[in-house]
């Protein structure tokens, strides 16, 4: 049986430790700021979180690319290459486009290659994306084929639940993430909306909670009331530029769920260039999500 890689991309959040303890690569996507096209970094090669967040709080805007085709035949063929199957795991395609251009790049190298290349929507992003990838990585560990890590990874997107909340729905809404009519959660004094991918792999705001210590609270409540098999998981918490915050809610989590572990990591320059600075969630496995937007 053929060796197997996973990859998946910028919008993971996969910090460099859970990369390499995993063995997972990922494709970059770009990031845009005066014209100029700055690969993706999940390390934050080119510019600090802080930096990328304080451009964003003085109000200037970030763009964001997906992944161009030229960076899946890099990343692919290198390990087609290499003898390896590939199972990618994709932004959720009502985000991004990465994975449409991923399974045009993946037809056409298979064609060329002896290798298989399995393409995922994770339906899911940030930590729900990475956690996914991770859950791949664990099964090929387990001595799956690629077509079975294919078909289990794919059982699994919708046991993935994300709560979210925000300051503002503002860089959600310029970036086109949440809809327009949902724009008024994150603009009253003090409200703060929570955020979840729904069974389609849309951002949908759920309900508003009253200040930021409120949020951070039903945060870990609503997870608390979903996840499954706590003590023998990892539960995913990722901030953007919100270190101290995300330590609070570490607390909370083993206080509240106790799981195995907690990882905190950053949100990384795309999903932070479109969800704006102080952003938090939480992710874990757990009950199917079937809530729809």
């Amino acid at each position: 049986m053929r060796p197997i890689k996973i990859i998946t991309d910028s919008c993971s959040d996969l910090g460099k430790e859970l990369r390499e303890q995993y063995d997972i690569d990922y494709a970059r996507m770009n990031t845009v700021y005066n014209d100029k096209e700055t690969p993706a970094s999940l390390d934050f090669e080119y510019y600090s979180p802080k930096e990328l967040y304080d451009l964003m709080r003085s109000g200037e805007r970030v763009k964001t690319t997906q992944v161009p085709p030229a960076e899946f035949e890099r990343i692919f063929t290198e390990y087609t290459d290499k003898g390896y199957d590939i199972v990618y795991i994709a932004c959720s395609s009502k985000q991004s486009g990465s994975i449409h251009t991923a399974e045009i790049v993946a037809k056409d190298l298979m064609e060329k290659c002896d290798a298989s290349i399995f393409c995922i929507d994770s339906l899911n992003a940030c930590m729900g994306e990475g956690a996914l990838a991770i859950r791949a990585a664990e099964y090929r560990d387990q001595g799956l084929s690629a077509e079975e890590v294919y078909s289990k990874t794919m059982a699994d997107r919708k046991k993935i639940n994300e709560f979210v909340t925000v300051h503002s729905l503002d860089a959600l809404k310029a970036s086109g993430r949440v809809s327009g009519s949902s724009a008024f959660f994150g603009n009253l004094l003090g409200v703060k909306p929570i955020i979840i991918a729904d069974k389609n792999g849309v951002q949908t705001p759920i309900k508003k909670v009253k200040g930021r210590k409120n949020s951070i609270a039903e945060l870990v409540n609503l997870l608390a009331d979903v996840i499954t098999d706590a003590e023998n998981q990892r539960v995913y918490i990722a901030h953007a530029d919100a270190l101290e915050e995300a330590e609070e809610m570490k607390k909370l989590v083993e206080e509240r769920i106790h799981p195995k572990e907690v990882y905190i990591g950053y949100i990384g320059p795309i999903i932070g260039a479109s969800i704006g600075p102080e952003a938090l969630g939480i992710w874990a496995f757990g009950k199917e999500v079937t809530f729809e937007g």
